[in-house]
């Protein structure tokens, strides 16, 4: 048993019954170990938290930073962020929906070493719109709030998306693209 079995089973259990509703005894029934050999690769259920938001937040960011880094206009960029986004949810259901739905059980040192790396990742996708607005791709008034409005559409995605629905993640992706690019007016 290696520290990534204990996370990918915690991100499970997590996922399944909450942070708050899933014990050290869950994770490692999950493992099929005794509660104790969990202790030998973790101090907490707290730790195991935190190393999973870490995780997830270092995957999206990576994935979205070699989207945002591209020599392409805004709007385009922006639309394979969103697809690349939303993949990434649907293909991490376990780990990315910890990051989404746990994140407000960290303790607060925990919650104050998280922040920071969020909002490098919120940051990514501001800078695009921000360009976008600069390059007079974008109208907008307010990019951090456009930016906090397109993560809660993209984010709650999670909570009503299967991969055997009428759509694809794609397709949700791109009708979302064209929805925020080109609005609802006719």
């Amino acid at each position: 048993m290696t520290r990534d079995d204990i996370l990918d089973a915690a991100a499970q259990v997590f996922r399944q019954k909450g942070f708050h509703g899933a014990s050290m005894s869950d994770i490692a029934s999950a493992l099929d170990v005794q509660k104790a050999s969990l202790y030998h690769h973790v101090k907490s259920k707290q730790e195991i938290l935190l190393a999973l938001l870490d995780r997830a937040l270092i995957m999206l960011t990576d994935h979205i930073a070699s989207i945002a880094a591209q020599a392409v206009p805004a709007d385009q960029k922006l639309r394979q962020m969103i697809r690349g986004y939303l993949s990434a949810l649907s293909e991490n259901t376990d780990l990315t929906a910890v990051l989404l739905f746990e994140h407000r059980s960290l303790d607060k040192k925990s919650h104050s070493r998280h922040v920071p790396q969020r909002d490098t990742f919120e940051a990514l996708w501001r800078d695009v719109i921000n360009e976008g607005v600069k390059s007079k791709v974008f109208d907008l008034k307010d990019t951090g709030l456009a930016v906090r409005a397109l993560m809660g559409v993209m984010n709650w995605t999670l909570t009503w998306y299967h991969p055997d629905g009428g759509k694809s993640i794609e397709q949700i992706a791109d009708d979302y693209s064209d929805f925020v690019l080109k609005g609802m007016l006719r």
